[in-house]
């Protein structure tokens, strides 16, 4: 039997050049019933309020059907965005000149910044590590994306004053409270810096804030576009996005965006062309389950365990590795970032970790350029302190055979 050769398809410069999230990969292989994965920042499906998300779905089916299972609106359905809304506002978020957009999730949100504000060759300044979805969107769009390095105040955003950029940026780009990869929490301080700047330039922030439900510890900041309405010129120039997958589950895919005005307003017309709505039967629902009170108890519940398996696995770190792996314990979020200091190439690492039935990501994954090769996240939402301390276990295991131990 002869065998055919697969068709030479053209595909796009930008398509052709993007790579596999090394995320996606290790999740296949964690799959594996004895692999403990501390890969995925995926939430913790035994906590899911299974029972408040099935009663909401039997609301919506019994008392509006209609609306739950015809075509809707661009902009998301009145309900989601009214509860959305309320909740921006209790958080001290005003919407006078500025207009909220339902998305597929906050990956969506990103994608629709970009087609509407990106062109060939446009730089976007983010977290250095950055988030590897937010990296992987700017990049299709055709974006250069420039990093800024992280210390224990998050974000270095006094080094845009001094940056050599091949022209301005269009784009802003942060993950504020608890950034994916690295945990770092951009202070006050440089919050307040970063949107005289971005004010002073023309340069419009946008602020993804996936996490900060997730803080277990220490005291909660204003997000940068609450804080922008005290700062002259700052209220134009600021976005945020955020999601119910961390909050609720990630399978409704709801996210939604928040521009001034006359942004929101282009940025419906791009979502419109991608997808015309998000589902309004997922957005039906999650407006029926933030109306019934239950989202704080469950959240109660999700942040009392986040707490300690996060302080499980950073005890087991330290008593495991000592000096030899540096990490900032963080107040929240999913994420453990490490550096082993005497210079682990983690990517080499990585397949003697998953001979140990142990998985991770290897840091050079959330780099556009120049990665280093010591560093590694984990994850520590999925699994029991127990596992997590038997996967430190597996992992020094790993580490030990690799420098002839």
């Amino acid at each position: 039997m002869s065998h055919q050769a697969a068709p030479a398809y053209a595909l796009s410069t930008h398509a052709a050049s993007l790579r596999s999230s090394d995320v996606r990969e290790l999740l296949r292989a964690a799959q594996q019933a004895r692999v403990i994965s501390l890969a995925g920042g995926l939430p913790a499906p035994e906590l899911f309020d299974v029972d408040g998300v099935r009663a909401a779905t039997q609301a919506v089916l019994e008392q509006s059907p209609a609306a739950a299972l015809q075509y809707g609106l661009t902009e998301g359905q009145p309900a989601l965005r009214a509860a959305l809304e309320a909740r921006e506002r209790a958080a001290g978020l005003s919407l006078a000149g500025r207009s909220l957009l339902v998305t597929t999730g906050s990956q969506q949100a990103l994608d629709i910044v970009a087609r509407l504000l990106l062109d060939e060759g446009d730089v976007v300044v983010m977290q250095r590590p950055g988030y590897l979805a937010a990296l992987q969107t700017f990049t299709l769009a055709g974006a250069r994306c420039i990093g800024l390095e992280e210390d224990e105040e998050g974000a270095r955003v006094e080094a845009l004053e001094t940056m050599q950029l091949p022209r301005k940026p269009k784009l802003v780009y942060l993950v504020t409270p608890f950034a994916n990869p690295s945990g770092a929490t951009l202070s006050l301080r440089r919050r307040r810096w970063l949107l005289q700047w971005a004010a002073r330039h023309g340069v419009l922030v946008l602020e993804d804030d996936p996490y900060g439900v997730l803080r277990t510890e220490g005291q909660e900041l204003p997000g940068l576009a609450a804080l922008a309405q005290d700062i002259p010129g700052a209220r134009d120039w600021c976005g945020r996005t955020s999601t119910l997958s961390k909050a609720v589950a990630p399978g409704l895919r709801l996210g939604w965006l928040i521009l001034p005005r006359p942004l929101a307003e282009g940025a419906a017309r791009v979502k419109q062309a991608m997808d015309l709505h998000t589902p309004s039967f997922t957005q039906e629902i999650a407006a029926r389950y933030l109306d019934s009170g239950r989202l704080e108890p469950h959240l109660a519940r999700v942040r009392a365990a986040y707490r300690e398996r996060r302080r499980a696995l950073c005890a087991a770190l330290r008593e495991a590795f000592g000096a030899a792996l540096e990490f900032r314990e963080p107040e929240g979020g999913m994420f453990v970032w490490a550096r082993f200091t005497d210079g682990t190439d983690t990517r080499a690492l990585l397949p003697l970790a998953l001979e140990q039935g142990m998985a991770f990501v290897p840091g050079d994954a959330f780099y556009a350029e120049a990665a280093p090769r010591d560093r590694l996240r984990l994850s520590f939402t999925t699994e029991t302190p127990d596992k997590l301390r038997e996967g430190v276990a597996r992992l020094h295991a790993a580490w030990a055979a690799m420098h002839g131990g």
